[in-house]
């Protein structure tokens, strides 16, 4: 987002937290809105359209799945569903306003567009119909959220499928880059597998449309997170957090504060930041380690920046989000910086992923070692992470980089705990530990996000060389 369609949305939160009646639908249609609004330009234009409806009915598909019998009564939900079809609606109007500064559609497809509303709610009648297949549809639902999410975080999928479908207009290859962004999927994904798998164990609460899809396209948080529960969201939704003086102060420092490191100190670092470019120019090894400490400043800058303004802009509309960083690079070890980075990511794979497989392992027959259950688990849940950035060598390199690391830190940490020697269990030997250990964790993270920066393996192996005066 630009600084300035992050203003505008500060003042529609400004609106929206001063709402006493009819704030709920009123923050579906904003969110519905920023759905389309945000939606990158596409080499096709009509998928600037497609993709956010196919959000929104992916939201109500999902709702109609998940949804109690208690929350399917028409009374309750025709309100959010006016909505989102007022909003859908709206935006292919736009063929006809013309209105570019707002929202580019391309040509009138009114005939088509009510064609895919209509198809929707036929589906979503028949899951609330059938519920006895609902345990059926989750699956499958559960496996296209993945099988959609891996198409998109793969490149060389994506271009095959754009350079065909450019091919398929009688355009010649390169005509059109190839390029494909779902706005938000990432973070959509897993709100929605979050709510199938707590469905299934029973855990999910009762959520009326309107409710379900404020939390999927919630829209400070829809871009980059965090990755809230339902539970917790809805809570606040429904009774929204009464805002005094010193509330008020704490969200706009927060806002501020955020805007700050985004675009002022991260911008900045950008600048300096180790690409592919510099790797190819930099010939001293003090240089690298400077380009590489200011792309890992950068990108703390940039994320948690954007946390303090979804997490501000939540609070102005009396929403508390949760929070995503804390002071990671100062953590004395591995397992305390993933508690501090990103932190409902690793909270959302730690339960729907590490703990289940853990359990797993644990309670077979032959039950694994206990340290090779804690590399398998480790390991493949952060090359998982990895591959949630995108299914490429580099990120899953980065991901083994981290899985390896936190089960060596693992093993030395059982081996050294009743073996430290007597000046490391005083205060001034701690606090040297303290430090050093800070010190090696950083710059393990700080080395690891060659393999994530850097275009290939080849690239960032060049790069590591280079910072230990190899190349």
């Amino acid at each position: 987002m630009t600084i300035v369609q992050i203003a505008i949305l500060a003042i529609v939160a400004l609106i929206l937290g001063r709402l006493s009646k009819g704030r709920e639908l009123a923050l579906l249609a904003v969110s519905a809105f920023v759905v389309f609004w945000l939606q990158p330009d596409e080499p096709f234009v009509t998928l600037r359209f497609w993709i956010p409806v196919a959000t929104l009915g992916i939201a109500v598909l999902a709702w109609a799945l998940t949804s109690a019998p208690e929350a399917r009564g028409w009374k309750q939900n025709w309100p959010a569903a006016a909505v989102l079809v007022g909003v859908v609606l709206l935006m292919d109007l736009n063929r006809y306003f013309k209105l570019e500064k707002v929202y580019i559609t391309g040509t009138p497809l009114l005939p088509l567009t009510f064609g895919g509303l209509a198809g929707i709610f036929a589906f979503v009648l028949l899951l609330l119909r059938w519920q006895k297949a609902n345990r059926f549809w989750m699956v499958i639902t559960f496996i296209g959220i993945i099988a959609i999410f891996s198409f998109l975080k793969t490149p060389s999928l994506v271009k095959i499928v754009s350079d065909f479908a450019v091919n398929r207009r009688g355009q010649g290859a390169g005509a059109i880059t190839a390029s494909l962004s779902w706005l938000g999927f990432s973070y959509i994904a897993f709100r929605l597998m979050h709510t199938i798998r707590d469905r299934q164990s029973g855990r999910l609460p009762s959520l009326t449309l309107g409710e379900y899809v404020n939390y999927v396209i919630f829209f400070p948080s829809f871009t980059a997170g965090p990755i809230d529960r339902a539970e917790r969201f809805i809570k606040e939704l429904r009774v929204p957090l009464s805002l005094g003086n010193e509330d008020w102060i704490d969200a706009g420092t927060r806002f501020f504060v955020g805007l700050f490191k985004k675009f002022v100190v991260a911008d900045l670092l950008a600048v300096i930041s180790l690409n592919d470019l510099l790797v190819s120019q930099v010939k001293t090894a003090g240089w690298m380690w400077v380009f590489l400490y200011a792309y890992a400043f950068r990108i703390y800058f940039d994320f948690s920046g954007y946390t303090d303004i979804a997490i501000g802009l939540g609070r102005i509309m009396g929403i508390r989000l949760p929070e995503n960083f804390a002071a990671p690079y100062l953590k004395p070890n591995l397992t305390q910086f993933w508690n501090s980075w990103h932190m409902t990511l690793t909270q959302w794979f730690r339960s729907y992923f590490f703990n289940p497989f853990t359990r797993a392992l644990r309670s077979g027959k032959r039950p694994w070692p206990v340290w090779i259950v804690i590399l398998v688990t480790q390991v493949s849940t952060m090359v998982l992470i990895g591959l949630w950035h995108g299914v490429t060598a580099g990120f899953a390199l980065w991901g083994l980089w981290h899985g390896l690391g936190l089960f060596i830190q693992n093993r030395w940490s059982e081996f050294t705990r009743n073996r430290m020697p007597a000046w490391a269990q005083s205060r001034h030997g701690q606090v040297a530990l303290n430090i050093v250990s800070i010190f090696v964790t950083f710059n393990f993270v700080a080395l690891g996000w060659l393999f994530f920066n850097l275009s290939t393996p080849i690239i960032a192996w060049r790069a590591m060389l280079r910072l230990f005066g190899s190349a």
